[in-house]
């Protein structure tokens, strides 16, 4: 291998600092298209991401439940979106951007990125993205056996 001077040294440095700063997170939100996934409403869609009925050879850990499915639902900015009846127990995070939530219990409370809540199969949920970006509710679906 040859000889390598200060200019060549500095320029590696570089490419390679400028490489790890493009690097994707992999924690972080994958943006969507506007048209990805199926529109649930007009500016609300749903993006499915993982489904898993065994857990390795074996049924699921949680008794109670035999599947888990993923999805992400997107919000684009200032839409509102009613659903009156969750189907399965849900554990549900803000994976970007900043939401209102009302489970018609009194009690509306408003989440931002990372925050995590959940939901009772048959409870109401109204969602409002209040945010000037779209926003991203990630949602564990418990599905039962």
């Amino acid at each position: 291998m040859g000889e390598i001077d200060r200019r060549s040294a500095l320029m590696l440095g570089v490419a390679t600092a400028s490489t790890a700063l493009v690097a994707v997170n992999p924690s972080a939100a994958q943006p969507y298209r506007p048209d990805e996934g199926k529109e649930l409403a007009p500016g609300v869609r749903l993006v499915e991401v993982s489904e898993r009925e065994a857990m390795h050879g074996r049924d699921s850990v949680l008794p109670a439940y035999k599947r888990i499915k993923v999805v992400d639902i997107v919000f684009q900015p200032k839409v509102t979106h009613k659903d009156d009846a969750m189907r399965n127990d849900m554990v549900c995070q803000c994976v970007d951007g900043e939401m209102r939530l009302d489970h018609r219990d009194g009690h509306p409370f408003t989440v931002k990125k990372n925050d995590v809540w959940t939901c009772v199969k048959g409870e109401p949920e109204d969602t409002e993205n209040i945010g000037n970006s779209a926003a991203i509710m990630r949602v564990i679906n418990l599905i039962p056996a």
